[in-house]
C-alpha cells in the first residue's frame, strides 16, 4: 500500500541519523587486472552550505516520491521477497537514491561487469579456436601418414594414432574446465566487488555474502533500482 502524506513525516520525524554527502567516482584500472573496480572519494569539504528550508522540502518531497514509485515497483516482485522489505528498508533505499549517485554507480557496475563478460567470452572463443585448429591440423597429419604408410606397418600406425587422438582430447577438456573455471572465478569476484562497492555506497541490503537467498534478494533490489531509474529517465526527472 503506498504511504499517505502522515505516515511519511512520522517515518522522516523516527530517523535519527547523520547525512554525510560523499561524491564518488569509479576508476577502472588494467594495471590491477581485466576491469579492475575501485569506488574512490572525493576530496571531501572542509565546510558545507547551510541547508534551507526551501532544500529540505525539495528533499523531504523527492524522499516522499521516491518511496511511493519504490512501494509500486515492489508490487511486482515475488511475494516471498516483498515479505523481507519493510518500509524502513525502503526508506533507506529511496534516501540513498535521492540524488542520483547510486543510479550512476550501478550504471558503471554494469558496464563493467559487460565488458568483463565479452572478455571472458572472447578468451573461451579464442580457446575453443585453438582446439579446433589443433584437431584439424591432427586430422591432416594422420590422414598424410595413412596415405604414405606401409601395409605392414598400418596397424601400428592406427594405434599411435588413436593414442595421439586421445590425448589431444584429454588436453582439451583439461583446458575447457580450466577457463570455465576461471571464468566463474572471476564472475565471482566481480559480484564480490559488486557488494562492497554498493554497501560503501550505502546501500541498504547489500554486503559480502555467497548466501543464494541474499544474493537473489541483492539481484531483486538492484532490479527496482534500475526500474526507477529507467522511469526517471524516461519522465525527464534524471
Amino acid at each position: 500500500m503506498v504511504v499517505s502524506r502522515n505516515q511519511y513525516i512520522w517515518f522522516l520525524e523516527t530517523l535519527n541519523h547523520k547525512i554525510v554527502t560523499l561524491s564518488w567516482y569509479f576508476a577502472a584500472s588494467l594495471a590491477e587486472g581485466p576491469f579492475a573496480v575501485f569506488l574512490c572519494p572525493l576530496k571531501e569539504m572542509e565546510s558545507y552550505p547551510a541547508v534551507t528550508d526551501g532544500d529540505s522540502t525539495k528533499h523531504q518531497e523527492r524522499h516522499y516520491y521516491l518511496l511511493s514509485e519504490l512501494q509500486t515497483l515492489v508490487k511486482d516482485l515475488p511475494s516471498s521477497f516483498q515479505q523481507r522489505l519493510s518500509y524502513s528498508t525502503l526508506g533507506d533505499l529511496a534516501l540513498a537514491l535521492i540524488d542520483g549517485t547510486v543510479y550512476e554507480i550501478v550504471q558503471g557496475l554494469l558496464d563493467i561487469q559487460h565488458l568483463t563478460e565479452k572478455n571472458l567470452y572472447n578468451q573461451r572463443q579464442k580457446l575453443h579456436c585453438e582446439h579446433q585448429a589443433l584437431k584439424q591440423d591432427l586430422v591432416r597429419k594422420h590422414k598424410d601418414a595413412l596415405q604414405s604408410c606401409k601395409s605392414h606397418n598400418l596397424a601400428l600406425l592406427k594405434s599411435n594414432q588413436q593414442g595421439e587422438q586421445e590425448a589431444l582430447e584429454i588436453r582439451v577438456r583439461e583446458e575447457q574446465r580450466m577457463m570455465d573455471k576461471k571464468i566463474v572465478a572471476e564472475m565471482d569476484q566481480k559480484v564480490i566487488d559488486q557488494q562492497n562497492t554498493l554497501e560503501k555506497a550505502g546501500v541498504p541490503g547489500f554486503y559480502i555474502t555467497t548466501n543464494p537467498q541474499e544474493l537473489t534478494m541483492q539481484m531483486n533490489l538492484l532490479e527496482l533500482i534500475l526500474k526507477l531509474q529507467q522511469k526517471e529517465s524516461q519522465s525527464g526527472i534524471i
